[in-house]
């Protein structure tokens, strides 16, 4: 994604879902994923108003840990949620889908929505795919308004 401008455009997104918690006054939480890293870059907590300090430094590229990422998601949100009945688990999946790993939908999410940012003439649709799925809400990163 770093290659063709879509993390600075992911970047973009998940600020406006951030805005959008904050507004609501809701938990959030970021786990980031690229090459062979899967890094919760920021654990659960009250959302902020201003994000910059972590957002910044957000890389992409080299592979895509999708599954490692996922298990790490559901984990967090199963934690975090537990048995609590008024917990809204939500997962938001930001990725090109250039990646043949097809991870479940964690169990712990119980609102999943997928923004796509695939891009470029060949196009295989996998982001789509596993929103399918997931029975989750995909979104194309270009018509993303929050």
């Amino acid at each position: 994604m770093a290659a063709s401008g879509a993390l600075a455009r992911a970047k973009g997104v998940l600020l406006s879902l951030m805005e959008e918690a904050y507004r609501r006054r809701e938990q959030v939480a970021l786990i980031c994923f690229a090459g062979t890293r899967v890094e919760l870059r920021l654990p659960p907590r009250k959302a902020a108003a201003w994000n910059d300090d972590w957002i910044a430094p957000i890389g992409g590229g080299g592979g895509t840990p999708l599954q490692a990422a996922v298990e790490q998601a559901g984990q967090l949100l199963q934690r975090h949620c537990g048995a609590e009945a008024s917990c809204q688990g939500w997962l938001w999946l930001l990725t090109d889908g250039r990646t043949r790993e097809r991870p479940a939908r964690p169990a712990a999410a119980q609102e999943a929505g997928i923004v796509d940012f695939e891009s470029g003439r060949v196009r295989l649709g996998r982001a789509a795919a596993l929103a399918a799925a997931w029975d989750a809400r995909h979104v194309r990163a270009d018509d993303f308004a929050g």
